[in-house]
């Protein structure tokens, strides 16, 4: 079992910029992708990022791209969300997750991860 912690959310005003962590608990050579999920309250969570571990390709969500940028450190097993030009719209709680090799679901969507962290609330005032 992976655990993921994430950190680095918080209250922001729109403009600023907030980076977010999550950091895997142990080594894992079946993990294929990480991603970035987000959801705002009374919504359902929506994909924002993803990176494939070896390669490094990401992927992204069309309201985030230009303004968001995804990255991984191998090393310590960690994916970073640099998240600037920060909209109100933006705000919600960010979860990452786990993409397994054997999980052949879509990278778009929530069932093609297979481990997830608690969350990180992150919150952009107008």
């Amino acid at each position: 079992q992976v655990q993921l912690v994430e950190s680095g959310g918080g209250l922001v005003q729109a403009g600023d910029s907030l980076r977010l962590s999550c950091a895997a608990s142990r080594r894992t050579f079946s993990t294929y992708a990480m991603g970035w999920f987000r959801q705002a309250p009374g919504k359902e969570r929506e994909f924002t990022a993803t990176i494939r571990w070896t390669s490094g390709n990401t992927r992204y969500a069309d309201s985030v791209k230009g303004r968001f940028t995804i990255s991984r450190d191998n090393a310590n097993d960690t994916v970073y969300l640099q998240m600037n030009s920060l909209k109100p719209e933006d705000t919600a709680v960010y979860f990452c997750a786990v993409k397994s090799y054997n999980n052949y679901y879509s990278d778009y969507g929530a069932n093609g991860y297979d481990y997830w962290g608690q969350g990180a609330q992150v919150t952009v005032s107008s």
